[in-house]
């Protein structure tokens, strides 16, 4: 329920629990699910409290408040929408934070040094601030050398108190007061500060070299230390980028110890001090942990020959890199056969020239001669120690020569199933033997936004064989793939590369995979299978089957995709499963079919009026009412099984005669219903195929109240009549009656043939106004009293709606009195009709506006005829 004109607010304090209830109506019962308009109505993706009338959210944070949607719908019309903002109160304590600038004046006689103190708190609502020089309450204008405001482009979140030409009282302690006014019971919050002639901002100093270069393994300790700054700063060690600091690392003040520090531990620490004076200090410092890592080499031919053969005579260049932390620590040597190798006119090595990456170093052999072939070591290492060399052998010999890639024979146009494991394959000769890199290569034409990945996800795979073993291959695996060499460990020459189709083939993909179909006996009626893809897509054959019963089978034409089947009249033979099978060579997909004669199930009606009443102290009575979803659909519904369980089941059949219309309200009594207990209740539609679907719902007893008035509903269903009563001062009484329980001997053409939902066994309350009733009799019906629930003094308005049927030429006069029981009882007028109204039920409605609490009498001066409430 929203109001229409104005916006519904909800106020909670942070922390509470939020509860809102969601009042929904409409038949079939709606679905209803809560939104939020910045997201989910919780953080908890898929809380079972989202689809629920009442939306339960613990602990409620600031984030959290916003609007909330309730959405209800039941496949009618449009959904049904309602929404409510949740204002979230909080106040976080206060921060006093400390400016100070020293102005040079014009006549250079004296500085002016003027303190700012600014106090920030958030919440919601705005904060109010308050300030106090120790005991004294400080305001704008109570003190010339004092200024209190607000900047203007942070109004209602900071306020400011400027001391201007500091003053020896303005050294005291001072107080910023946080309130919002008590609302949700959020007490007020304080913050404190002591201004002195001491008062700084912070400095530091680190005790550490920079950068810090470390073993892997060792203990790192950086110390940061308070080199000014009152009041005492506080210190704290951070990573940038809001990097956690190592796990193992122990924080103790100013003191960052780091033990067993690995590679990964390296890199920048900033040491932040912070009093709240002026601005924090900041200073960092870098941590180098010593390490090698990924080595790799190439060899490079001959630059001037078209040739990328190693040949006699010829020069051939061995390069070798290696990432090192610190770079310039880095040291290589080479050696031949085991034993050092120094620079000379044939065998020059050169250190990262400026062309390659930093770590590289390269071994130039001018003039290859035989006497050259061995085995050349690459050895890296740290100058000061603390990590292990790195070695990277590589031959050079007559069968040193340049990669070739080529694919098997039959192995580059693959055909396979999909779910199958995979193979593909690269034949790599050369020596060194490199690397070999699969990817995808995009189709042409194509414009893919984001290039095609790997099966493992990634853009590229290393492989060492030259085998690429794909498991449980996918359709979307289908396409080209690109082998080709490495440029590292190996020769640096241009990449050889080869390419293999992969083709996929799956079955038929199918709508509906299961979809049941609800027809009565003798009807003609279709069954529609379609073929969404497949691969191969050609030679496609259907094969329709009733159970094991083959019924007709076919090929498929290039122009279609669908194949149907044709019932013309339903026999009792023509239910159950019925399927359609469409293959290719890669198998089958298949459309199931359940036909059945089964009804749909019922709907129970939720909405009811007064669906409770009591018969007796011990027993009560509710109506059970619903509509039969889809009755055309099958053959006849000719009766339902009743099913009720408390603590166990017991049955009775309802007979149903005629046919059910869509929609149509159907109404059972249960009655002898044990209080306080709840039933589960099942309902089972019957037709001459048998049992349809059930549906089942649970009937709680509630008892009757006399509530602080929001809304009261009543139908008269209850022999208690909802606690109404009849007043002992009139000359008689009104008789509660139903339809089915009216005599008409006496007054045939008087009294309702129903109540006014159309029931005959429905209850109203009723007065015959025959004999021996004379003009002016009165019979009077009073309500419960209510007790009025306004907060704040308003008195809220209350509408008074009820049914009734005047029928008969000698009618009496209706009047609805309202009764006021304050310090003393006054009855008031309110509504009144005379005479004939017709044979039909009429609605009146009437505004009443009370001040206390009170009752709605209802009475009657009779005529002959009958009255019906």
């Amino acid at each position: 329920e929203e109001e229409r004109y104005s916006e519904r607010v909800y106020t909670i304090r942070e922390g509470e629990t939020l509860e809102l209830q969601c009042l929904v109506t409409g038949h079939p019962r709606p679905q209803v699910r809560w939104t939020k308009t910045a997201g989910g109505a919780s953080d908890r993706p898929g809380d079972s409290s989202l689809h629920n009338e009442t939306l339960k959210i613990e602990k409620i944070t600031r984030h959290q408040g916003g609007r909330y949607y309730c959405k209800a719908e039941n496949g009618l019309g449009s959904p049904a929408i309602r929404s409510i903002r949740v204002d979230v109160y909080y106040l976080d304590d206060p921060v006093i934070t400390v400016h100070q600038s020293v102005g040079e004046s014009k006549e250079h006689f004296y500085f002016e040094r003027t303190v700012f103190l600014r106090c920030v708190a958030s919440s919601n609502p705005p904060v109010l601030y308050t300030w106090r020089r120790g005991r004294e309450a400080l305001s704008q204008g109570s003190d010339s050398g004092v200024e209190i405001y607000e900047p203007f482009f942070t109004q209602g979140e900071t306020k400011i108190l400027k001391l201007k030409n500091l003053r020896p009282q303005d050294y005291a302690d001072y107080t910023c007061s946080a309130s919002v006014r008590s609302v949700c019971g959020i007490p007020d919050k304080n913050a404190h500060f002591s201004l002195s002639n001491r008062t700084a901002p912070p400095s530091i100093k680190l005790q550490v070299d920079e950068p810090l270069v470390v073993n892997p393994g060792e203990t790192v300790t950086l110390v940061c230390v308070a080199s000014g700054g009152d009041p005492p700063p506080t210190l704290t060690w951070l990573r940038p980028g809001g990097e956690e600091l190592p796990k193992r690392s122990v924080l103790k003040g100013g003191t960052l110890t780091i033990p067993a520090v690995t590679v990964e531990d390296g890199g920048a620490y900033s040491c932040m001090a912070a009093n709240n004076v002026g601005n924090p200090a900041k200073k960092s410092a870098t941590v180098l942990v010593r390490g090698l890592r990924k080595g790799r080499f190439w060899i490079t031919p001959d630059p001037y020959h078209n040739d990328d053969h190693i040949q006699i005579g010829r020069e051939v260049k061995i390069s070798c890199q290696v990432e090192a932390t610190p770079p310039e620590e880095l040291q290589f040597d080479w050696l031949k056969n085991g034993r050092p190798l120094r620079s000379s006119e044939r065998m020059v090595i050169t250190h990262g020239d400026g062309e390659a990456a930093p770590g590289t170093t390269h071994l130039d052999i001018i003039d290859l001669k035989f006497t050259d072939f061995g085995t050349y070591t690459c050895a890296s290492s740290l100058r000061s120690g603390g990590s292990p060399e790195i070695s990277i052998d590589v031959n050079i010999s007559s069968t040193t020569v340049p990669p070739e890639l080529t694919v098997p024979r039959g192995r580059s146009h693959l055909i396979v199933q999909e779910g199958d494991t995979v193979d593909l394959q690269c034949l790599v000769s050369g020596k060194p033997k490199p690397i070999i890199l699969w990817s995808r290569v995009e189709e042409s034409g194509s414009a893919a936004a984001a290039p095609l990945l790997m099966p493992d996800g990634s853009l590229q795979t290393e492989s060492y064989d030259g085998v690429l073993r794909i498991h449980n291959v996918s359709r979307d695996m289908s396409g080209t793939y690109r082998c080709q060499t490495s440029q590292y460990n190996g020769f640096n020459v241009k990449p050889r590369e080869a390419l293999i189709q992969l083709v996929v083939q799956f079955p038929p993909v199918v709508e509906p995979v299961y979809t049941e179909v609800r027809q009565a006996l003798g009807r003609a009626f279709s069954l529609t299978c379609r073929l969404l893809r497949a691969h191969p897509a050609r030679l496609l054959r259907y094969e329709w089957k009733l159970g094991s019963r083959l019924l007709t089978v076919g090929q498929f034409s290039d122009q279609k995709d669908d194949t149907n089947y044709q019932v013309r009249a339903l026999n009792r033979e023509g239910y159950g499963e019925y399927t359609c099978d469409i293959t290719n060579e890669a198998g089958a997909g298949r459309c199931t079919f359940l036909v059945t004669g089964k009804a749909y199930p019922p709907e129970f009606y939720y909405d009811t009026y007064s669906a409770l009443w009591q018969n007796r102290p011990r027993v009560y009575g509710f109506k059970l009412q619903w509509t039969q979803m889809e009755p055309n659909a099958v053959d006849r519904i000719l009766a339902y099984r009743l099913g009720l369980r408390q603590t166990r089941w017991w049955e009775q059949e309802i007979p149903m005669e005629g046919n059910i219309q869509k929609g149509e309200l159907l109404t059972h009594n249960l009655t002898e219903l044990v209080k306080p207990e709840s039933y589960l209740v099942r309902l089972t539609p019957i037709t001459r195929y048998g049992e349809g679907d059930a549906t089942e719902r649970v009937i709680t007893y509630s008892a009757p109240v006399n509530p602080h008035l929001r809304e009261f509903q009543c139908g008269f269903e209850d022999e208690a009549v909802c606690l109404f009563s009849q007043d002992k001062t009139d000359e008689f009484d009104w008789t509660r009656h139903s339809a089915a329980t009216r005599d008409t001997k006496y007054t045939p053409n008087t009294g309702p043939s129903t109540d006014r939902t159309g029931s005959k066994q429905g209850f109203y309350m009723y007065i015959e106004t025959s004999r021996p009733r004379q003009d002016g009799d009165k019979a009077r019906l009073l309500s419960p009293t209510f007790n009025m629930n306004s907060k704040g003094g308003n008195s809220p308005a209350y509408c008074f709606a009820f049914f009734y049927h005047m029928y008969g030429k000698h009618i009496g006069a209706l009047n609805v009195y309202l009764r006021q029981k304050g310090q003393t009882v006054t009855d008031e007028s309110v509504w009144s009709l005379t005479g004939n109204q017709g044979d039909r039920w009429r609605q009146a409605k009437v505004n009443i506006h009370p001040t206390t609490a009170f009752q709605v009498p209802q009475a009657t001066p009779t005529s002959p005829n009958s009255l019906s409430l």
